[in-house]
């Protein structure tokens, strides 16, 4: 799981809204010590959620232009539980570090003086990866980070 989102520097977000509706949207993120990291807005509609729901998931897929198949990029969806990381603790300074490293250091400092940004800790609860046709996963382990093989009923079904 780790060497296929090595290569993203934005996760799509899917969020619920007060109305029991889904929400997609995307954000940069940080991905450490297991966890995922978002710096969003109050103003942007996934922090509304968020605030109101913790439950989210991240979205990671191939790039159309990369895919050998359309109809079997690789992807990984992971369902997380979120919690909002206080700006006076250390962890917040930690990981605001980690994304002046990641990205453009002075958009992350600028981002860091405006106070309606605030920073989220999702934690990966459960999840699947696909990578092609009968290469489908559970994410799991301890750290929830390793692919399982999924168990199938004789795979794909094909017309007579």
């Amino acid at each position: 799981m780790e060497e296929f989102i090595a290569n993203f520097r934005t996760a799509v977000i899917g969020t619920i809204d007060k109305g029991n509706l889904p929400f997609s949207s995307y954000a940069p993120f940080i991905y450490d010590d297991n966890r995922f990291y978002i710096y969003i807005s109050d103003i942007a509609t996934h922090a509304k959620n968020i605030q109101l729901n913790p439950n989210a998931s991240l979205f990671f897929i191939e790039d159309e232009s990369m895919s050998s198949n359309l109809f079997a990029r690789k992807r990984i969806s992971l369902q997380c539980s979120s919690q909002k990381i206080q700006r006076q603790s250390e962890r917040f300074d930690e990981v605001l570090d980690l994304f002046t490293r990641k990205f453009e250091s002075s958009m992350v400092e600028m981002l860091k003086k405006m106070m309606d940004f605030n920073l989220y800790e999702l934690h990966v609860t459960s999840g699947e990866a696909t990578f092609g046709f009968g290469e489908a996963y559970l994410i799991g382990g301890d750290a929830m980070n390793e692919l399982v093989p999924r168990q199938t009923a004789g795979g794909h079904k094909q017309q007579k």
